[in-house]
């Protein structure tokens, strides 16, 4: 993982990820070392596959560990978006679309970004027209989808 630009969190974002990765590194791991164990103690381990399964968990679980770790080590916390009046990583933004209906994101970090929880990435093309933006502006977002245009409505 060679890429070292930073990694824009909120401070619930950070918070998250640092929970998850404890989560991780004090329950998850000793629970897959002890599968592994189990499985050694049970006998040839050339021909079992619960062996192999633990294995392949190990291995998955230790690639999260170090993507968390990754992301953490490059954490730029971003705290009050939105606070002068421009749209910034952090900001809860308020927009209208061109059939007139309102829609509200949270602009976010890609780490953070999560579509369910109207979380938009500050890399996604609609993350980047809003961004250094302010109320009343017009952006237009060029996507897959096509040609769009939002108003923006409200920043918080």
């Amino acid at each position: 993982m060679a890429d070292s630009k930073p990694v824009y969190l909120t401070v619930e974002g950070k918070t998250r990820l640092e929970e998850r990765l404890h989560q991780l590194l004090t329950v998850r791991r000793p629970e897959v070392a002890d599968r592994i164990q189990q499985a050694k103690a049970d006998g040839d381990i050339s021909e079992s596959g619960e062996y192999e399964d633990a294995k392949n968990e190990q291995a998955w679980l230790e690639g999260d560990i170090r993507a968390l770790e990754h992301t953490l080590r490059h954490a730029q916390v971003v705290e009050n978006g939105g606070a002068n009046g421009i749209v910034s990583i952090g900001s809860l933004v308020t927009v209208k679309d061109g059939d007139g209906a309102e829609e509200r994101y949270t602009l976010v970090g890609s780490a953070e970004a999560n579509s369910r929880q109207r979380k938009i990435s500050n890399e996604s093309p609609v993350g980047k027209a809003l961004l250094g933006h302010k109320s009343g502006d017009v952006v237009t977002v060029h996507s897959p989808a096509g040609k769009m245009e939002f108003t923006i409505l409200n920043i918080e």
